[in-house]
């Protein structure tokens, strides 16, 4: 089944704009002029990605965005903004958001971020595992929460997606780039060397806690992959 999309802007020729971009790409589209209608159709109706700009009358658009992060987790939200200032993306994306596009924006530049967020998602969706254990380790993706013996292990965010990522796909090696690719937005492009760092953050952390062997194992010349030879 297509998947489905709620547009959010109150310029109407803004949505109808969006809608002619997508609806070549099949995605089932739903529109809301304002944040409170926004938030009403999202108590009654799950979307893969919701299209939200800031500006909107009696809800704004930080408002929703935290509104849907308090009850989908899973729901990819793509921000419009007319502003340029990295201080309103910043905000953006501390507060939930994936991924922000400035207006004006081309038409393939949209489909390409709104493809890359599914693509995305579909990595973290409901055909893996919610629940990863191996040995004395617990990862639970719902609850975004780490436990070592039963000991919580505070991981940031970027963190969490690549153990996650990496921890439900044991058999998999992740080269820098598609790590990159899958936890990172199109904005938020890396030094492909960043990714060394997160994962020795993640090896610390985690051995720190007392894990009996190393959680990620360095593929030279190619790059990393879950070091496990048993899952429970």
């Amino acid at each position: 089944m297509a998947e489905r999309i709620l547009i959010v802007d109150d310029e109407r020729n803004m949505r109808e704009l969006v809608r002619l971009y997508l609806k070549n790409e099949g995605y089932r589209l739903d529109e809301a002029n304002s944040g409170l209608e926004a938030i009403e159709m999202i108590k009654n109706q799950s979307y893969e990605t919701i299209i939200l700009d800031i500006m909107l009358p009696d809800a704004d658009g930080w408002e929703v965005c935290k509104y849907v992060r308090s009850i989908q987790a899973d729901t990819s939200i793509l921000m419009l903004t007319a502003k340029t200032d990295v201080e309103d993306r910043v905000k953006g994306l501390n507060i939930g958001a994936d991924d922000y596009l400035v207006k004006p924006f081309a038409p393939e530049e949209l489909v390409a971020r709104v493809k890359a967020l599914l693509r995305r998602k579909s990595y973290f969706s409901n055909d893996n595992q919610h629940v990863v254990m191996i040995e004395e380790l617990r990862i639970n993706r719902d609850l975004h929460e780490v436990k070592v013996a039963g000991k919580t292990i505070e991981l940031t965010s970027k963190e969490f997606n690549i153990l996650y990522l990496m921890a439900n796909r044991t058999e998999r090696i992740y080269t820098r780039e598609n790590i990159i690719d899958q936890v990172w937005s199109m904005n938020e492009r890396q030094d492909p060397r960043t990714i060394d760092t997160h994962i020795k953050n993640i090896r610390t952390k985690l051995n720190g806690a007392g894990l009996s062997f190393n959680p990620i194992k360095t593929v030279w010349g190619v790059g990393y992959k879950f070091n496990s030879t048993k899952e429970l």
